[in-house]
């Protein structure tokens, strides 16, 4: 019998699929911020219909990944300053409230669940030293350290307004910060295994701010 990890999922629909690609070629910058999206192109790259296109478009343009013009069709949401701090201060409200709900009722799963993120997480950072930075790989270790630690706030819909948020944020982090990132999220695990919560807050809002001031230093934001 297999382990329920090793279940095999049931193959993406063209939609599905095609949704999954669009939205990670915003978030890693493949399609150009503020880029108009031309349909027949985007049919012959995506595999898919226009009509289903339209589909994906606008259920991107609800998260806000997408613009849409009304008649004049869509352009990849543009990134900006203000975008950025607007992003970073809805990332540290949403994650102060959930990792104190979070550190509050995590039980040896949670916990379980916080170390083995982390685990994952430095591993990948550690390759970046020898190997060069992959930024889908970050993301990934990345945004699943962060849902760990709030994993256990009681509130689907937190989590997932969260992992939205994180996914717009990670526009602006494609640069890897380096050492000061790998000491606050390991910081950030010594805090969830004591239950700190209050000194997780101060470490999670310093982690964004710097995280902030490097996008700003190497990126072109106006």
């Amino acid at each position: 019998m297999l382990a329920h990890s090793q279940i095999p999922h049931p193959p993406l629909s063209a939609g599905d699929s095609g949704y999954q690609r669009i939205r990670s070629d915003i978030i890693f910058g493949v399609l150009n911020p503020s880029g108009r999206l031309k349909l027949e192109s985007m049919k012959e790259d995506y595999g898919v219909s226009v009509s289903t296109l339209r589909e994906i478009l606008n259920r991107l343009a609800s998260e806000g990944f997408v613009v849409a013009e009304g008649q004049r069709g869509f352009e990849v949401a543009p990134v900006s300053i203000q975008n950025l701090r607007e992003l970073a201060e809805l990332r540290i409200l949403l994650e102060h409230h959930a990792m104190t709900e979070s550190f509050r009722a995590g039980d040896m799963e949670w916990e379980g669940r916080v170390v083995s993120a982390h685990h994952k997480l430095a591993a990948t950072e550690r390759a970046i030293l020898t190997e060069g930075d992959d930024p889908e790989l970050r993301k990934r270790y990345d945004g699943e350290f962060h849902q760990a630690l709030i994993s256990s706030c009681g509130s689907r819909e937190l989590m997932q307004t969260h992992a939205v948020v994180f996914d717009k944020y990670f526009r602006y982090a494609l640069q890897y910060r380096g050492s000061a990132t790998v000491e606050q999220h390991r910081a950030l695990l010594e805090c969830a295994l004591k239950r700190d919560a209050e000194a997780a807050k101060g470490i999670l809002t310093e982690h964004i701010s710097g995280c902030v001031a490097h996008a700003l230093a190497v990126g072109r934001l106006r």
